[in-house]
């Protein structure tokens, strides 16, 4: 029994194709990724109206909670990258612009369920006193938005900006505590030891360093908590703008602690030999004026190696079918 081949179709050589003309009357424009969308019609143009009303509501709404979150980055060091949680949140929408599934009909049950778990959301913090729920229930609220304007296909393609906004809200009084406590003790112990083996008579007492006649105070506010935060943040623009698979973005977020305890470290240890070698005036202006976006800068080329060790490690091969090259040679 002979095998079949397989059939091909072959177009003749100097005849054009003749142009096939729609005679449809819906005028139509191709989207970002080739396809093509009906502009807005009348209900379409009433459905976004509808859904810059609710924007608009729901900026009325939390005007008072942003203003207060807005004022704990002036105030709080640690927070201060809030700043650029939006910006970032909308490039990551234009980055991914090319996959944007259009505006659609609202999903109304999704859209209705999520702005009534933000409402619930804002009245359980407000009746058992947890005011930092009223912070997180603004994502639930964006989320509730966008389903209510362009549909669930046009939600989930936002998600991941959506959930990026979750590091512009300030960590709960209880949660940030537990935290920085643990991270001063460690970064006190790791740069007094970091001291000790570069030869200086460092000894540490609490959360404390006795550096010959100096005292090096490891504060809160050097805890690391801010690296940490944001190097958590670098993790998860990059899990979602470069595809990855699974475990590797589980190594990516894995690295965020090393990288971020060993970068305060470095801090706190360059301050004390600052106060061994130079003037405390000098010390002083490194810890509290530029020591933070230094360490920041160092923290983002640690893992950049990390991602630039990964590539090394893990390598991309495209499975090529010999005979389907031959035949596409042949045509």
């Amino acid at each position: 029994m002979s095998k079949a081949e397989p059939i091909t179709q072959r177009r003749p050589v100097g005849r054009r194709a003749k142009p096939v003309r729609s005679t449809s009357a819906r005028t139509a424009v191709a989207g970002p990724a080739g396809a093509e969308a009906q502009l807005p019609s009348g209900a379409g143009q009433l459905q976004l109206l509808a859904g810059g009303l609710a924007l608009a509501a729901g900026l009325w709404a939390y005007w008072p909670t942003l203003l207060e979150i807005v004022r704990t980055w002036n105030r709080e060091p640690d927070y201060s990258h809030g700043f650029l949680v939006v910006p970032l949140a909308l490039a990551f929408l234009w980055i991914r612009r090319d996959s944007f599934p259009g505006v659609a009909a609202p999903a109304y049950v999704l859209g209705l369920g999520l702005l009534a778990a933000s409402v619930a959301a804002r009245y359980f913090g407000a009746r058992f006193y947890m005011e930092f729920i009223d912070g997180y229930s603004i994502i639930l609220w964006v989320a509730a938005t966008v389903a209510l304007i362009g549909g669930g296909r046009l939600l989930w393609w936002a998600l991941p900006s959506i959930g990026f906004l979750f590091f512009m809200i300030p960590l709960p009084f209880g949660i940030e505590t537990a935290m920085s406590y643990p991270l001063q003790q460690l970064a006190t112990r790791l740069s007094c030891f970091a001291l000790q083996v570069l030869g200086q008579p460092a000894f540490a007492e609490g959360n404390s360093i006795l550096l010959g006649d100096q005292k090096l105070e490891v504060e809160q506010a050097c805890s690391g908590l801010r690296l940490f935060m944001s190097m958590i943040a670098v993790a998860y623009g990059y899990a979602v703008l470069v595809r990855r698979s699974w475990w590797e973005r589980g190594l990516l977020f894995l690295a965020v602690v090393p990288v971020a305890i060993f970068s305060n470290v470095t801090r706190i240890t360059v301050t004390g030999l600052l106060y061994q070698f130079a003037t405390g005036q000098w010390a002083h202006w490194f810890a509290h004026e530029s020591a933070g976006y230094a360490m920041i800068v160092l923290a983002m080329c640690l893992f950049g190696m990390v991602l630039w060790h990964l590539s090394l490690l893990i390598r991309e091969e495209e499975v090529v079918e010999m005979s389907a090259l031959v035949r596409d040679a042949r045509l």
